[in-house]
Order: structure tokens, then C-alpha cells, then sequence
């Protein structure tokens, strides 16, 4: 009868310790105020600091109301990997620019393992540096509103990222990410405010997304590997963009891309590759763009290989970066120019395996033109403008 009693006991706390909810750690109650004025940095990272430091499953609240948090670097490795930040309310970046304008980040996670982040608005207030910039004068950089480096298994739902100083959603070095009704929006005129950067990193999924900015909707860098891009709206913006590829002389490479049902409304780019003209060892691969719908957009369809901005470092020279295995499948709407499918590859490394699957693209009513320089494909189904594989 003892022994029954004492595996009773023991099996009760082991369902006990199982389903036992997370110890929540509210913001407020380690000095955080929701007036928008009174600076809460402190007081978040005491609230990531014990659930990081609590070895079982932690959740770190933020109520509703407007908490100002200056540029903040939430570490880890973790004692768990389980970790909700859930947010009912609004992180604000300080108003004045200069303020964490040279920090890069303006919140950092690095080393961290199984964190979900639900529902709240970032206001990274970027509108001043924004005009700082378009005004020619010398201006800091900026800071990336949300940083993920080095970490696994990040899961975000629901979260709004709003007028970034530079970039909106960073995810560097991470693996097993998922992205989820999240909402990006800046001015189209609100330079380098990419709206989801991922770079160096693999099985990245990116669902149910609206993006308008004023620099790409998502950019894809180096060494990103397994991206699924589902259900994305994007514009005003510089379209969905691999690259740019190529910038260093030893790069990794870009493969098993797959960007389905997306939807661009007055962007600069629809489904876009670009590479700088110059020496690399880079590669974009294994490509498949499928089922978007394009709405007066400048250029659906472009492979840019000859990139240089301003004309440093790249003039007169060719691109290394070699593309090849990418499927166009599904995609027509309207054009805002007349050349709605560009292939402006590399003489040295040309475009190889282009395929265009039932292509449909009108400019003013009309076909639309396509140019291709250096590229090679195959064309199956109705495809409109003509092909110049």
C-alpha cells in the first residue's frame, strides 16, 4: 500500500511538472511603464534575464501601453528552450534618431534557442532618419528594429513592425524559423528599410505576410538555404530579391528557394535575382518562383547580374555568381514598362535552365517585351511576352 502511495505521489508530480504552466514575468512589475516616455530598457532585460535563467518553460509579458526601450541585446544561451515573450502592447524606440542610430540593432536576441514571439508593434519612429538621409546630409546608419543571430527554433506570430530606421526582421546564422502573420510597414520612400532580411540560414518559412516599405519586402543574402515564402503581399517595395549576391570575393551560396502566392501592387520588382558585377564564388540554385500576381509593377520578372551602385569597386568587371535552376510557374498580372521579363546575366558564368511555365504579363493592354542577354531555358505552356531564351 506504501509503494502504491508513493508511485501515486510520484506520478502526480511528474503529470504535475508536465503540464505546469510557465512562470510569467511580467515587464511592469520590474519597473517598466506604458506611458511612451519613460525609458523601460532596464527593466525588459530583468525580465529576459529571469526567464532566461529559469529552468523550466518562462514567458516574458508586456501589457498593453507604449514602453520606450532604447537599443537592447537579449543573450543567451538560455537555461530552457522554451521562452514566449507575448505582447499585448507597443516597444517604441526613442524618437531622436541619433539615439541608437550607430547601434546596428535595435533589439538583438544571439544564442537563443525555442523562443516564440506573439501578437505586439515594434515603432522603430525612423521617419526622422529617413529624412535625414534623402536629404543628402551625413547621417548614422541606423539600427535594424529586430536581430535574430545564431539562434534556433524562433517561432513569431502576429507581430507588426513599423517605420524601421533600417532594416525590419533580421534572421542571421539561424536555423528553423517561422514567421507568421506578421505585418511590415514604412514609407516607399524610407531608404534601405528591408522588410524581412534572412541571411546564412536555413528552413526559414515565412507565411500569411504583408509588406510594404521602402527597400525590398524580403531580401535573401548569402548562405540561406530551404526558404518556403508563402502568401506574401508586398508594396509599396523593391519586391521579393535574392541578393545582392556576390558582393564578396568567397561567399556562400543561395539554393532551395520556393516564394508561392505572392502578391505585388506598385513595386519597384516583382520576383527578382541580383549579383554584383564582379568576381565570386557565389551561386543562387534550385529556384522556384510560382503563382504570384503582379499589379503595375516595374520589372515582375528580373535577373540583374550587373550590379553596382554608384559605380565602385565593379566597373568593367563580371559577375562570378552562377544561376541556374530557376522556375518561373503561374505568373501574370500587368507591368508598369514595357520589358516585363529581364535576364541580364553574366558572360562568364550565364544564366543556365530558366524555365517559364505559363508566364502572362501585359504592359498598357498590350504583350509585354522580354530581354534576355547571356541566359538559357526552356519555355512550356502559354507564355506571354514571347520568350528570349
Amino acid at each position: 500500500m506504501a509503494k502504491t502511495m508513493v508511485y501515486l505521489f510520484l506520478l502526480s508530480f511528474l503529470f504535475a511538472s508536465l503540464f505546469a504552466a510557465p512562470t510569467t514575468y511580467d515587464v511592469v512589475s520590474f519597473g517598466a511603464k506604458p506611458d511612451g516616455t519613460t525609458d523601460s530598457t532596464k527593466a525588459f532585460l530583468s525580465a529576459w534575464s529571469e526567464s532566461c535563467g529559469s529552468a523550466s518553460e518562462a514567458t516574458v509579458y508586456v501589457p498593453q501601453g507604449r514602453f520606450l526601450l532604447s537599443n537592447a541585446a537579449f543573450q543567451g544561451p538560455c537555461k530552457n528552450s522554451r521562452i514566449t515573450i507575448r505582447i499585448d502592447g507597443t516597444l517604441v524606440a526613442p524618437s531622436d534618431f541619433q539615439v541608437i542610430g550607430d547601434a546596428e540593432n535595435w533589439l538583438f536576441f544571439q544564442h537563443v534557442n525555442g523562443i516564440t514571439i506573439n501578437g505586439g508593434i515594434l515603432d522603430g519612429q525612423g521617419t526622422g532618419l529617413w529624412a535625414c538621409k534623402n536629404s543628402g546630409k551625413d547621417c548614422p546608419d541606423g539600427a535594424t528594429s529586430i536581430r535574430f543571430s545564431d539562434s534556433n527554433n524562433i517561432a513569431i506570430n502576429g507581430l507588426t513592425s513599423l517605420n524601421s530606421q533600417l532594416y525590419h526582421i533580421v534572421f542571421d546564422g539561424c536555423n528553423n524559423v517561422k514567421l507568421q502573420g506578421v505585418k511590415v510597414s514604412a514609407s516607399g520612400n524610407s531608404p534601405n528599410t528591408d522588410g524581412i532580411h534572412v541571411q546564412s540560414s536555413t528552413g526559414v518559412t515565412i507565411l500569411n505576410t504583408k509588406i510594404s516599405t521602402g527597400d525590398d519586402c524580403v531580401s535573401i543574402g548569402p548562405g540561406t538555404t530551404n526558404l518556403w515564402i508563402q502568401n506574401v503581399a508586398c508594396g509599396p517595395g523593391h519586391g521579393i530579391s535574392i541578393g545582392s549576391l556576390g558582393k564578396d570575393a568567397n561567399e556562400a551560396g543561395v539554393q532551395n528557394v520556393t516564394v508561392t502566392t505572392a502578391t505585388f501592387i506598385g513595386s519597384q520588382n516583382g520576383l527578382r535575382i541580383k549579383s554584383w558585377g564582379r568576381p565570386s564564388t557565389g551561386f543562387a540554385r534550385n529556384i522556384l518562383f510560382q503563382h504570384a500576381v503582379m499589379n503595375n509593377v516595374q520589372n515582375p520578372i528580373i535577373i540583374d547580374q550587373h550590379y553596382c551602385p554608384d559605380d565602385k569597386g565593379c566597373p568593367g568587371q563580371v559577375s562570378g555568381v552562377q544561376i541556374s535552376d530557376v522556375t518561373y510557374q503561374d505568373i501574370h498580372g500587368t507591368s508598369a514598362t514595357e520589358v516585363a521579363v529581364k535576364f541580364d546575366c553574366s558572360s562568364k558564368y550565364p544564366c543556365s535552365r530558366i524555365r517559364l511555365e505559363d508566364v502572362k504579363l501585359t504592359y498598357n493592354n498590350q504583350p509585354a517585351a522580354a530581354s534576355c542577354s547571356n541566359a538559357g531555358g526552356s519555355v512550356s505552356g502559354v507564355v506571354q511576352p514571347n520568350s528570349c531564351l
